[in-house]
């Protein structure tokens, strides 16, 4: 009985194969030496000139990263756990934005997530608590000015503001009327407790509120969604009308109240 013969190239398809494979070892082994390389070997001109791996402007788009992060960050964490930063407007993530329908010309805090919610109390306040004035409202501040020990350091992450510190120095309780207070709750509890007023803590500073998780908590994540959605909806977020009295407001605002004070 004869045997089939192979196929006229079968032979040749089967030495190209192994080529390939061997190729393909050859260019995953490298990637992986290529990746396990530390960055500054990357950098480094020598091996630039003699390999050129990536191109100049990746080089110098590496370099200015790197060279940004040791202007802008502190080397250190507030007392939130947030990167303090040196520097505002400046290359960092803490910019002077806006806080729409109120007077103020602007407040330095962290872009993003954290910019909604403390831009919100703000303006919360200004309808609610008591109209605001042009320079009212502080928001970053340089660390080497801080205590970074405590909540003010906060301020340096760009993740607290002051609001008419002036008015209520640190130290003393009582610089707002009772009703004021509750509204002051009230927009705490709407916040989901992600903000911290200081005037629950054990040395009271009642200008100063400050967000209460740590970099990556999806409260925050989630608060912030929820006011973006409010900005899209007439009659919804800060100016519309809220009832600070209703049942289930007070008896969420009371309930942060008490775990937000257990924990000083």
């Amino acid at each position: 009985m004869s045997r089939t013969s192979p196929a006229p190239g079968a032979g040749h398809r089967r030495v190209l194969s192994r080529r390939a494979l061997l190729g393909r070892v050859a260019a995953v082994g490298g990637a992986v030496g290529v990746a396990a390389l530390p960055l500054s070997h990357f950098l480094s001109q020598a091996y630039a000139d003699a390999n050129n791996p990536i191109p100049a402007r990746v080089r110098d788009a590496l370099r200015s990263a790197q060279d940004r992060t040791r202007r802008v960050l502190a080397g250190s964490r507030s007392h939130n756990g947030w990167e303090m930063e040196t520097v505002a407007d400046d290359g960092g993530t803490v910019y002077t934005r806006p806080v729409p329908g109120t007077p103020l010309k602007g407040v330095a805090v962290r872009m993003g997530d954290v910019e909604t919610v403390l831009v919100h109390l703000v303006r919360r306040f200004h309808y609610e608590v008591d109209p605001l004035r042009r320079g009212d409202v502080v928001g970053w501040h340089d660390p080497a000015a801080l205590a970074r020990s405590g909540p003010e350091s906060n301020l340096a992450s760009g993740t607290a503001v002051r609001i008419r510190p002036g008015f209520y120095p640190r130290g003393v309780r009582g610089g707002f009327f009772p009703q004021q207070e509750v509204v002051i709750r009230d927009i705490l509890a709407e916040l989901d407790g992600v903000v911290r007023w200081g005037g629950d803590d054990r040395t009271p500073d009642e200008s100063l509120f400050s967000v209460d998780v740590r970099p990556g908590d999806k409260r925050l994540v989630r608060v912030a969604a929820r006011i973006r959605g409010w900005q899209l909806e007439p009659g919804a977020g800060a100016g519309s009308a809220v009832n600070v009295l209703s049942g289930g407001r007070r008896k969420a605002a009371r309930a942060l109240e008490r775990r937000q004070r257990s924990l000083v």
